[in-house]
């Protein structure tokens, strides 16, 4: 494959893993509900996406972003371009001062590579991610997630007519009303998108003994002119009466059934075969053609493939409902709430976790709650949104004015706390046991705590190791004999992460315990 680089490309490549570890606090005034496995997260979405490493690795089987679009654009309440202050300044502590020299394309590059590592490591194995696109950056895009992603778990290039009527005339060659929407699979061999509903099931009028479980059929001539001939498949087939039927009618001219004779047995003996007399008292055959059940006798789902094209939701009607909401326009160009709905029922179950990253006025979060009120699903969200405004007066109010319309819905809003290390490299002080122990784990196992296991300075097992942490009582997290008695001897590998050690090597072989020293042992991940 071609090598794909920009200035500043070499800073970026592996600083996924150079950003921060901060902790995400919750605000209580601004959450709704209590224990909501919801999420709002206010900040930084490169540091939140890291943050939310320890707790949903793996976890999550949809992703749709609405990254900025790159237009040069910054008259919209949601800048629309990378020359944010926000985003100068961290080019200038990342890429250096070659930064100052970088073309809107590099800076978009730069921005855009870190994000997309982090979310490519958030998705599970059959999870898929949605990104919205226009001209400015579509290549760009599909370059670095060929290369994040790998060009084989590439799905799809969808396009969505955005604009009614005639689009935007701001093109010197074509009016253009069209976005795109990149669609790619973290693993493509496990990844599923789902089929749509047949559009003209009314087609499926008739209903035979068979119906509560084949559901109603339709009738299809057994006979096809347009196939290519083949001579076992041109053979005639005894009517009621007696009498020889052929293929369209006519012995003499060159046509076939679409079933050869073996089939044609099997069909009869299983109700699959009608032969009638037509509206000129001909007799016919036909296949019964059933909404829920193949031509083999299999039970299916009968779906169609959902087509490249997306031809309805546009911007007036995302806008319209926005004005609903708040009584006023708050927001530019959010996403229709339709158009995520249909996005999250092509990959998700009723219990599958959606993110959005650059979650803006909240469209996702407001399309999973509206699916969970139809179909009594239990979806769940995380949004984070960088620009605080946002995310306080337009974000969490329209989730919460949502959630108290539909009278179901709740969420947890955090911010972004300190830092786990401090500048010294230490462990913060502010860094709760619990929060220490998610992310020992998560470093250790690449896996999600599960915090019910937790008991005294066990923390968790996971392939065989048991994961132990002293971590709280400052100067006295010290592996010693007393620390000891929550341990048993028994063979088993134990990790145990203290201040110090005071036990002898002897000891430590006995136990089979592998002393890892905070802070200097803790992976910086």
């Amino acid at each position: 494959m071609p090598l794909f680089t920009w200035i500043g490309k070499d800073k970026v490549v592996g600083h996924d893993k150079e950003v921060p570890f901060r902790l995400l606090r919750k605000n209580k005034s601004l959450s709704l509900g209590e224990h909501s496995e919801n999420l709002i997260v206010e900040g930084d979405n490169l540091e939140a996406l890291k943050a939310l490493l320890p707790f949903y690795y793996g976890k999550v089987k949809c992703i749709y972003i609405d990254p900025p679009y790159n237009t040069g654009n910054e008259k919209w309440v949601y800048n629309d371009r990378v020359n944010s202050g926000h985003i100068r300044e961290w080019l200038g502590k990342v890429v250096g001062p070659e930064g100052e020299d970088l073309t809107r394309h590099d800076k978009w590059l730069c921005m855009m590579y870190p994000r997309l590592k982090l979310l490519h490591q958030l998705l599970r194995d059959d999870g898929v991610i949605f990104i919205s696109i226009d001209d400015n950056e579509h290549c760009n895009l599909k370059m670095i997630m060929d290369d994040i992603f790998g060009s084989e778990n590439f799905v799809a290039n969808i396009v969505w007519e955005n604009k009614e009527g005639g689009g935007k005339s701001d093109s010197n060659f074509f009016r253009i009303k069209h976005e795109y929407i990149l669609v790619y699979a973290k693993e493509i061999k496990n990844s599923r998108i789902f089929g749509l509903p047949v559009e003209d099931e009314d087609r499926y009028k008739l209903a035979d003994k068979y119906v509560s479980t084949r559901g109603k059929y339709q009738l299809i001539k057994l006979d096809s002119a347009s196939l290519g001939y083949v001579k076992s498949l041109d053979y005639p087939i005894k009517a009621p009466d007696g009498k020889l039927i052929y293929p369209n009618k006519d012995s003499k001219k060159i046509s076939r059934w679409r079933w050869g004779k073996e089939k044609l047995i099997w069909g009869t003996k299983n109700d699959f075969v009608v032969i009638k007399q037509d509206k000129n008292n001909e007799w016919a055959v036909y296949t019964k053609q059933y909404l829920n059940c193949d031509n083999e006798g299999n039970l299916i789902d009968r779906l169609i493939q959902p087509i490249g094209v997306i031809s309805k939701y546009s911007t007036t009607q995302s806008n319209r409902l926005l004005k609903d909401i708040f009584g006023e326009a708050v927001f530019n160009y959010s996403k229709p709430i339709e158009l995520i709905e249909y996005l999250i029922e092509l990959t998700c179950d009723k219990n599958s976790l959606i993110l959005d990253s650059f979650a803006g006025s909240g469209t996702t979060a407001h399309a999973v709650m509206e699916l969970n009120k139809e179909d009594g699903g239990d979806r769940k969200f995380i949004l984070v949104e960088m620009e605080k405004k946002i995310a306080r007066e337009i974000t969490q109010e329209r989730v919460r004015r949502v959630a108290k319309k539909l009278g179901k819905g709740d969420f947890e809003y955090a911010e972004l706390g300190v830092p786990l290390f401090k500048a010294d490299g230490n462990i913060n002080e502010k860094v709760s046991f619990e929060e220490m122990a998610s992310y020992v784990y998560f470093t250790e196992t690449l896996s999600h705590i599960d915090k019910r296991k937790i008991k005294g300075a066990f923390i968790g097992e996971h392939s065989g190791t048991e994961y132990y942490l002293l971590f709280k009582q400052k100067d006295d997290n010290i592996l010693n004999r007393t620390a000891l008695k929550g341990m048993k001897k028994d063979g088993e590998e134990k990790v145990v992460y203290a201040d110090k050690c005071l036990l002898s090597e002897e000891i430590l072989n006995d136990y089979n315990i592998t002393f890892k020293q905070i802070p200097y042992q803790v992976r910086v991940y």
